[in-house]
């Protein structure tokens, strides 16, 4: 009883705390995070010295942001808000833009599996090809953004499409593998 109390009176100060607990220790662990970027519960950075941010990032629960080499490049501009259990798998390279919105369980990547006939798919090695998020973009639900893709500025991705190719500005996509569906206004 008495705990619930004391949630209720201090919550939203206790879970900011521990946010910017979180993200000084990202920090020291070597990323980049600008101001009032707040690292959530789970928060999961392979090679955080490679991962630079602008200010108020807004990582949810449970996001992992997988830098799968050392050469790689993860870059956010400011305002960038990624839902909970979103997966950014990244080999080369990902730039994210200023106030994108990247919904619950999204999934980016910049590399795919070589997969020739004469070997097997594991031995094969992966293809990269940098991923480009422009500025005001929201990626619905689901989404996944696969290697060597550029989604322009204003552009919006629906939930659960495949993105396999490159998104012109302000257009809005959607299915699998994705196509304009409309245009903003």
């Amino acid at each position: 009883m008495m705990l619930s109390r004391i949630e209720r009176k201090f919550g939203d100060q206790w879970s900011v705390l521990m946010d910017r607990i979180r993200a000084a220790l990202w920090r020291l662990r070597g990323a980049e995070l600008g101001a009032k970027t707040p690292g959530g519960i789970g928060l999961q950075v392979r090679r955080p010295w490679r991962l630079t941010t602008g200010s108020r990032v807004q990582f949810e629960h449970a996001v992992f942001v997988k830098i799968a080499d050392e050469g790689a490049e993860v870059r956010f501009g400011s305002e960038v808000f990624l839902g909970f259990g979103a997966e950014l798998d990244i080999s080369h390279r990902l730039w994210i833009g200023n106030h994108v919105l990247i919904a619950p369980g999204c999934f980016i990547t910049d590399h795919s599996h070589r997969h020739a006939v004469d070997g097997t798919i594991a031995d094969q090695g992966c293809e990269m090809a940098s991923v480009h998020i422009g500025n005001d973009v929201w990626l619905g639900a689901h989404a996944v953004i696969l290697a060597g893709v550029t989604i322009g500025d204003g552009a919006i991705v629906g939930a659960n499409a495949v993105v396999t190719t490159d998104v012109e500005p302000k257009a809005i996509v959607a299915g699998v593998p994705a196509r304009v569906i409309g245009r903003r206004s």
